[in-house]
This record gives structure tokens, sequence and C-alpha cells, in this order.
């Protein structure tokens, strides 16, 4: 049984999410994604004006004269939300946890998705799959898929990102809108966004606070990783620490989104402490101004 004051949440994520999708990302989301996906039509002669990189090499072989490819654009897309689930993202130094933060933006996108007559699935992973949920439409769909992102008790504490993307490969036959939603805090994951891109759009959403990379002045404190159960101790009171730790986090996110450009996919940075709609509606704006761009 779902406690009460979750329903609570759940509807008023479900309904806040709603309005947004309607007033404010539904534009953006459809000039953003639209025609993401081509669909194959049917073979027939070139004609001069045709893109040469859809000519059907094997069937121009055969009959001695140029065929091209025809495509057709998708009407009806999917987007599958992959949401990290694992310890890490029971965080947050605001009033908001990582975790409950990561649960409103696949809210969003699920709903901005609805909006545009698009399905939307769901993959709650940490260390291992927790949950799928099939890519579909409509209300209780999109509901329900704020309660498993909300509500889900997870079994797995780590992060493992390249057996999520395996199993998003395995689970889906067609190209699809796939979000990451995690603070990513994980190795070894530049092959696998590598290859996933190659099949389906994605896009990596980063969600992360204030605490990540600033530490405070508290004097000695007792820190534990939630992923690996460790403790630490640290003397917050000691500039150098808190420079250091500083210098560490600017590093590894600078890394992360050098990896992020080098396989060729988007990303966007929510902190729980600024308003996501900002950064997704800055996301939208351009993605769309480059797709225009490309004509």
């Amino acid at each position: 049984m779902i406690p009460v004051e979750i329903l609570k949440k759940i509807r008023k994520i479900h309904i806040t999410a709603t309005r947004l999708a309607a007033n404010v990302f539904a534009g953006g989301y459809k000039s953003a994604f639209k025609g993401r996906g081509l669909e194959f039509d049917e073979v027939r002669e070139y004609v001069v004006g045709d893109e040469i990189r859809f000519i059907d090499w094997n069937i121009t072989a055969r009959t001695g004269s140029p065929h091209i490819k025809k495509f057709i654009e998708e009407r009806e897309q999917s987007i599958m939300i992959l949401l990290d689930a694992s310890r890490s993202g029971y965080f947050g130094s605001t009033d908001k946890l990582k975790k409950e933060l990561a649960a409103e933006i696949s809210a969003v996108l699920a709903s901005s998705a609805a909006k545009n007559n698009d399905k939307a699935g769901l993959i709650v992973f940490t260390d291992r799959i927790e949950k799928f949920v099939p890519p579909r439409k409509g209300r209780n769909h999109i509901l329900r898929l704020i309660r498993e992102a909300l509500y889900f008790r997870p079994e797995g504490r780590r992060t493992d990102i390249p057996m999520a993307i395996d199993y998003l490969n395995r689970m889906t036959t067609r190209r699809s809108i796939a979000f990451i939603i995690s603070d990513f805090y994980a190795p070894d994951i530049k092959v696998s966004l590598s290859l996933a891109n190659k099949k389906h759009d994605v896009i990596a959403v980063r969600i992360t606070d204030p605490r990540d990379s600033v530490m405070p002045d508290a004097g000695v404190i007792s820190l534990v990783d939630r992923e690996s159960g460790k403790r630490y101790l640290l003397d917050t009171g000691k500039r150098s620490v808190r420079e250091g730790y500083a210098a560490v986090a600017q590093r590894k996110s600078k890394e992360l989104k050098n990896v992020f450009a080098s396989v060729g996919i988007d990303s966007i940075d929510i902190s729980t402490a600024k308003p996501y709609t900002e950064a997704l509606a800055q996301f939208f704006k351009k993605r769309t101004a480059r797709r225009g761009a490309r004509g």
C-alpha cells in the first residue's frame, strides 16, 4: 500500500508536469524532437537532387542504375527514461533530494511526450535493472511512471550505466529518444554511451547538488558514501581540504562533459538548488536552433 503522503505527492507532480508540458515545454519538445526518427519506406531510382548518402549500393550494383532508399518521417516516437535509483540519489542539501528532482524531471519529460502523442517508457536501474515499464500512452500510464520514479524502493546501491544501456538496446527494437537521468557517479561509461547513441538519440540529464562541488566550513565531519557504505572523516575547517574537494569535483565535471562531447550526445545539468524549468527550456531551445541550422 502506497502511503497517503506519497499519493498526494504523485498527484501534485502529475498536475505540475502536465501544466508545464502544456504551457511551457509543448512547443520546445515538439520542435526539438519532431522528425528525429526516420522509417524506411521504399527503394526508387535516383533523380537529380536526391541525397547521395541514401543511395542503396546493393540494388544499384544489381540493376546497373542508381537507386536510393526513401524514408518517411515517423509520426509517433518513443522516449525512454533511464532513471538512476542508486543510493547517491538519496542526498540533497536543499529542500529537495536528487531522487525527488529526478522523479519530477521524469514526469515532465513523460508528460511532454504524451502531449505530443508520443509514447513514454521507464527503466529504473542501480547496479541491476530494478524496473522496466514499456512505452505506452495515456494518463494512467503517466501516473504509473511518476509512481515508479518517486516511490520505487530499489534493491541495489551502486550505479551501472553500461548495464542499463545494454538493457535498453535489448528491450527496444526501434530508435528512441533516451534520457539518462543520473548524477553519473559511475566509471567506464564512454563506450556504452557511444554505442547507444548510434541506435538512439541519447540525452544525459545530470542531477547535481551544491554540496557536490562546494564543501562548507563545518569542522570535522563524518561522511558516508551511500553507494559503497564507506565512512570518511574530513576536517572541513581546513581551507586546503575544501579547496581540494572543489578541485576534484571540478575536474570530474569537466571530464564528464568531455565524455559527452566526444561521443556526440547532448547533456543537461540540473541542480537541486535551481528551478529545472530554465535548464530544460534552454536545452529544447538549443536543439531546435541546431536543427534549424541543419535545415
